[in-house]
């Protein structure tokens, strides 16, 4: 299969699922198990399309994220918006650097992806069936101790398949946020999350990158990017309407098939 294909196969998964609640590097890393990329510039292409998903949410939350930037000088509130973001950013960056060689190395294991996929998607089932008083309702004015929470709920997502949508919105909504706004959180956290990865791989990998591996992170980048954007125009008003059990039951099934493959592939996926 030649590269270009390949890099459209991958830049819509992760466009489809960056944002919902399903582990997009989780998908990616099965994908690209399945598809039988073992070259490790694979794992730097799957690091660096995620910027492409990321920039669907900067252009159509321009005009809020733009209001703020203005109004940070004179505006308390633009202040403790960017400063909420900024504090549940910090622990899994922290956490990141420290313990860098282990998630790698974690994050290679597609059968551990696939079991916390199964676990996942029943926490979420459960999460999702709780009666939780929602106390907060703008993303924009999440109280400082509950973007702190979030914050180490992101943490999660360093375990290979949790999802970090999935940990940030299931923190969100035990301390007390709506649905909606979780998943709007979830969003702005996603940003500097995202931009610090691939920032770094960047930083580590450039010198390795020739201009045919460039046309394919291109081309992985932009489709990542329109995914993403039919996405999360979508997400909010389908989650309000059904809630997260629908994706809580596509990480089970999903989890159950790659671990049967597996099986039946004598305990490696892919081969």
């Amino acid at each position: 299969m030649p590269d270009w294909l390949l890099a459209i196969i991958l830049g819509v998964v992760e466009g489809l699922t960056e944002f919902i609640p399903v582990s997009s590097t989780g998908h990616l890393i099965l994908a690209k198990t399945a598809l039988g990329l073992t070259e490790t510039r694979w794992d730097t292409f799957i690091v660096l399309i995620q910027l492409g998903a990321i920039l669907s949410v900067v252009l159509l939350y321009f005009e809020r994220l733009w209001r703020v930037v203005v109004r940070l000088p004179t505006d308390p509130t633009a202040r403790a918006f960017a400063l909420s973001v900024a504090i549940a950013f910090l622990p899994s960056a922290v956490l990141a650097v420290i313990f860098r060689r282990y998630i790698e190395a974690a994050f290679s294991n597609p059968q551990l992806i696939c079991l916390t996929l199964i676990i996942g998607g029943v926490v979420l089932i459960i999460l999702d069936r709780l009666k939780l008083e929602a106390r907060h309702k703008d993303a924009m004015r999440f109280p400082v101790l509950t973007s702190v929470g979030i914050g180490l709920f992101q943490c999660l997502s360093l375990i290979p398949g949790v999802s970090r949508s999935g940990a940030t919105i299931a923190g969100a909504l035990l301390l007390g946020t709506d649905k909606r706004s979780a998943a709007e959180y979830s969003f702005f956290l996603a940003m500097p999350t995202m931009a610090g990865a691939f920032a770094y791989d960047l930083y580590k990998n450039i010198g390795s990158l020739d201009a045919s591996a460039g046309l394919v992170i291109a081309i992985g980048f932009v489709v990542a990017f329109i995914s993403a954007l039919i996405v999360v125009r979508g997400f909010l008003g389908f989650v309000a309407r059904h809630g997260f059990a629908p994706f809580a039951w596509w990480r089970i099934a999903v989890g159950t098939l790659g671990v049967i493959a597996a099986l039946v592939f004598g305990g490696t996926l892919g081969g």
